[in-house]
């Protein structure tokens, strides 16, 4: 019997429900399984548990986890399973072969790939959902299985952290089909250019996100919006922009003479030459002008300078002023010349040290300081230097991730603990334009933006924290300008590539992180055949544009009056509780299941 095409989609989505619903042990639940060994583990484990989905959650750990960690444990109805390594055996034990989707979170890409070879072994149709720091491999690992997202957290979180940086909105892009779209200020676009709005203030204190578009009228700001890129640069582009041209107008000559001088001399030595030198110059002033102006000046030069190094002769029938300056001056130069020898000694020494512990040299100012070179601190790194800023990095590892991208970049790298305030000075802290904080200890962290805020109390402190309210609890305390989990940042676009959902970008809004995703319209849904409005949801979902069946054209201002049919791609901005009731919407109940007596 011939299948209906418009029924198709609902065929096949019944039979992945069975097959996904119907494991050996009766559990009718859909199975899930999450490997991992840092942060991400537990919140791709958490928003899952918490999704609102009647899933089966299996974790798959190491016998020790880092310390920041959570406890695995409190999470509800999740099963631990822990492994020296992920090969097809701990994959068969820990239920892999009757699995929905499969999340590799590992923090070392090698490990994910092995491991996703061990597990399409097991199950060659499981879905994959891969995490991937080097984007070349991940675009082959893409292409090597047929059911694979490649997702990299450090690519998501590195944009905020940079545009922190910069006190600018992060620079998000999204790529949709025929146009390309980004996060901005809404004085900063044209209206014609605007989307939707992603927040907007209330009123009273706080900020909605997803709000609706406000009237022409209504006097109520809307802060962020998203919008059609035009190929005019963002705003973070251009603070970068503003903030080279002003690190070049304050590179004078002299005062790069005078940093390099104070980075060359202890400061006991340099007060002490500048003493002698005040001296050397009084008692010479006093001695040429106790001279005969016969010759001139350049008789009193001669005999100052003469007597500076210890080569005057004695002077009896001179008055007693110019004698006690001559002594003075004599005494003076004795004390110069080894003050001078020590200087020049000191200056060598202090730079081949510096060339050995890999430190900068204390002339930078309107830079940024960058500490932490893993995966985030690496995307950051490369972003800021695209952008023509001058960076310091600081990591206590020599061998680093990052370490030879910023060798290639020819970025000052120096080894040394950051939460250690002499190691942020070394970093020209006190001159900087901001400190991006983003190594995966928190207490170091923490310490380290305190200790440069003593250093210099107005800087711009951008904070890396894995726990979300400890995160904004120190926001507001310290008054430090973001403060964020990577992996909560994170959690949510791997979360929603497990369960199917065709998530384009996460966006970074507020302490959200909304999706940009497309939602089919199947047969027999409750979409199917109502209007478009149906779709949007205040504070919830806001629908961007709309693709007719079966054509690749996308509608960006649609009508909200027009009725949709199944095979319609409704794309959306939405949070993850109001992606899941769209994509509910655009599904069609379960039939019953016909069973033979």
């Amino acid at each position: 019997m011939a299948v209906d095409p418009a029924r198709e989609p609902v065929r096949r989505s019944l039979v992945s429900r069975l097959r996904e619903g119907l494991p050996r042990n009766g559990d009718t639940r859909p199975h899930f399984v999450v490997c991992g060994a840092d942060a991400l583990v537990y919140t791709v484990a958490e928003e899952l548990a918490n999704a609102g989905h009647r899933v089966r959650l299996t974790v798959i750990v190491p016998p020790k986890l880092r310390p920041d960690v959570p406890d695995l444990g409190s999470l509800r109805g999740v099963r631990i399973v822990r492994a020296d390594r992920l090969d097809e055996r701990t994959f068969r034990s820990a239920g892999l072969a009757d699995a929905a989707a499969l999340a590799l979170v590992m923090p070392d890409d090698v490990v994910n790939l092995h491991a996703a070879l061990c597990a399409q072994a097991v199950e060659p149709d499981l879905r994959l959902v891969i995490r991937m720091f080097n984007s070349g491999l991940g675009y082959g690992v893409r292409r090597l299985f047929a059911d694979c997202a490649v997702l990299s957290d450090a690519a998501m979180a590195a944009p905020a952290f940079v545009a922190a940086s910069l006190g600018e909105v992060a620079p998000t892009h999204v790529r949709l089909p025929g146009r390309t779209v980004y996060v901005a200020r809404r004085a900063d676009v044209r209206p014609e250019h605007v989307l939707c709005a992603l927040t907007a203030a209330d009123g009273a204190g706080r900020v909605e996100v997803l709000p609706a578009e406000p009237a022409p009228e209504a006097e109520r700001p809307v802060d962020l919006v998203l919008a059609e890129a035009t190929g005019r640069p963002a705003g973070q582009t251009l603070a970068a922009q503003r903030l080279v041209r002003a690190r070049k107008r304050r590179r004078h000559p002299l005062a790069t003479l005078g940093r390099a001088l104070r980075a060359a001399l202890s400061r006991k030595l340099g007060i002490a030459v500048l003493i002698t030198l005040a001296v050397t110059a009084i008692a010479g002033t006093v001695l040429a002008h106790s001279l005969d102006d016969v010759d001139g000046f350049w008789k009193s030069l001669y005999v100052t300078l003469l007597t500076a190094v210890g080569s005057s002769d004695v002077e009896t029938n001179r008055d007693p002023v110019a004698q006690a300056a001559q002594l003075v001056l004599t005494i003076a130069g004795l004390a110069l010349l080894p003050l001078i020898t020590a200087a020049v000694v000191e200056g060598m020494v202090n730079a081949r040290l510096a060339l050995a512990r890999g430190t900068a040299a204390n002339d930078r100012e309107g830079h940024i300081v960058v500490v932490g070179l893993g995966n985030v601190g690496t995307r950051v790194l490369r972003q800021l230097v695209d952008l023509g800023l001058e960076v310091v990095a600081i990591d206590r590892r020599p061998d680093a991730r990052g370490a030879k991208v910023a060798e290639q970049l020819g970025v000052p790298l120096i080894v040394g603990d950051a939460a250690l305030e002499e190691t942020l000075r070394s970093a020209s802290v006190a001159t900087s334009k901001a400190l991006v904080v983003v190594s995966t200890d928190d207490v170091t962290n923490l310490q380290a933006a305190l200790n440069a805020r003593s250093v210099r109390p107005d800087l711009r402190v951008v904070l890396r924290l894995f726990d979300d309210d400890f995160a904004r609890r120190v926001q507001t305390a310290f008054n430090i300008d973001i403060s964020r989990s990577v992996s909560r940042l994170a959690a949510p676009a791997f979360a929603a590539a497990m369960l199917e959902r065709e998530v384009l970008a996460t966006i970074p809004v507020d302490r959200h992180a909304l999706l940009v995703a497309t939602v089919q319209v199947l047969a027999g849904s409750p979409l199917d055949g109502a209007p478009l409005s149906r779709a949007d949801r205040h504070l919830s979902v806001r629908v961007i544009g709309l693709s007719a069946a079966g054509s690749e054209r996308v509608d960006w201002a649609a009508d909200p009056r027009q009725v949709l049919s199944a095979g319609d791609r409704i794309f959306v901005v939405a949070r993850r509780a109001g992606l899941r009731a769209l994509v509910e919407q655009a599904t069609p109940p379960p039939e019953p299941l016909m069973l033979e007596a």
